[in-house]
């Protein structure tokens, strides 16, 4: 009987590799565990052993050409007996041609089927993790990115999504309701998109607002809650500045100036404009210039130099009456702070030696994991927090 050669998954996020070598010739005795062929990945250089005693028909790979995970790179002729001792078996692929095939246990079948119905998209809908030149030329030809393909469950090799299903695809889309989405809701969707090929974390904070309510009264004009957080994020930012850098092959880049930003809801998604130099400005001089650009966003007409370049972003997600989010960072920034909508909760006063009311919101940090870990987040946190209790010295 034949038993295929298979590109085994060799590490955790290796999706395929490329074939360098082959360590025998077609019709070589082979034994089971023995090194079969030669591969790379973007890591380091693996082999791909043998399942089971046998010999080699033959390789279907081609040297030097990249195969995904679940590909078939040969066949070796072996007994039933050896297939059957190496826990094999081995059945045609469920809606493939004659030449596809796959390994099985004895104990399992073809295609695992979930026990759980109901479920939003089929158990196997992996997406499309692997994109071949012929699929990528069509999506381009219509605009469309890998992350338009989540949820499209793939026919071919190893859940490989085939032109075949991307057609199909969009003949269903097709008979469905569309309607056009706008230039700012593309923008911000291919924003966040990138954003998303990071690791990224979240930690949260309560912070107790009731000094900063009390001397928000004595201002005029009067900043907002997120003016606060914002300035109190600049001043921890300019006391260390590598938490807001970013991560640029083996290089922390540090920010040459403490410029932030904040999100402004606007028709059909989000602006951001950008105070320069907040670190070095006082919230009285803020203040002014963050009301005219809301305003300015809300109208879709920023100037120029309110846009871009931008360190990090504060958000007011509490004016929804959202409590707790996890906002992602721009692609450009390494964080994001958002504050939650304030709550009267019960706070214990060491003085007093009881609980009193106070108005509490909570402050969260979305980071880029790959510069900050935990600890410098929370610490980073913490800072903002006490400084936004302190609201006479911002």
């Amino acid at each position: 009987m034949q038993i295929p050669i298979i590109m085994p998954q060799l590490g955790e996020s290796i999706a395929e590799a490329a074939v360098i070598s082959f360590l025998v010739n077609p019709g070589d005795r082979i034994e089971a565990g023995q090194d079969l062929i030669e591969v790379e990945t973007n890591k380091a250089t693996m082999t791909v052993t043998a399942p089971c005693d046998g010999s080699i028909m033959a390789f279907s790979a081609q040297l030097n050409e990249s195969y995904v995970v679940g590909d078939v790179l040969g066949q070796i002729d072996t007994t039933q007996e050896e297939a059957a001792r190496a826990g094999l078996d081995f059945a045609p692929l469920p809606k493939a041609s004659d030449t596809e095939q796959i390994i099985r246990t004895k104990t399992g079948g073809s295609r695992v089927e979930p026990t759980i119905r109901g479920l939003p998209v089929p158990a196997n809908a992996t997406g499309a993790s692997y994109i071949s030149p012929r699929l990528k030329a069509r999506m381009h030809e219509l605009g469309l990115s890998a992350a338009d393909l989540a949820g499209i469950a793939g026919s071919g090799a190893a859940g490989r999504v085939t032109v075949e299903d991307f057609e199909k695809f969009m003949a269903q889309l097709d008979q469905q309701k569309l309607t056009k989405a706008s230039s700012m809701r593309v923008a911000v969707a291919d924003a966040m998109r990138r954003s998303w090929t990071r690791p990224l974390a979240t930690v949260g904070l309560p912070v107790v607002l009731d000094a900063l309510l009390a001397h928000r009264k004595s201002c005029e004009p009067k900043p907002g809650p997120a003016l606060y957080a914002l300035r109190a994020l600049a001043l921890a930012l300019a006391e260390n500045s590598a938490v807001a850098g970013r991560l640029v092959g083996c290089n922390i880049v540090h920010p040459s100036s403490i410029d932030v930003g904040f999100a402004v809801e606007a028709e059909d998604g989000v602006l951001v404009p950008v105070l320069r130099g907040t670190d070095k400005k006082p919230l009285k001089e803020l203040t002014t210039r963050y009301n005219e650009l809301v305003e300015l966003a809300r109208q879709r007409k920023l100037p120029g130099d309110a846009t871009g370049g931008s360190v990090a972003t504060v958000t007011n997600f509490g004016t929804f009456g959202l409590i707790w989010a996890t906002p992602i960072p721009l692609p450009e920034q390494t964080l994001v702070l958002g504050l939650g909508a304030g709550r009267r909760m019960p706070h214990w006063d060491e003085a007093k030696g009881q609980f009193v009311p106070v108005m509490e919101a909570y402050l969260t940090l979305s980071f880029d994991h790959r510069v900050l870990d935990g600890g410098a987040a929370g610490r980073l946190l913490q800072r903002i927090g006490i400084l936004m209790q302190q609201p006479g010295k911002l």
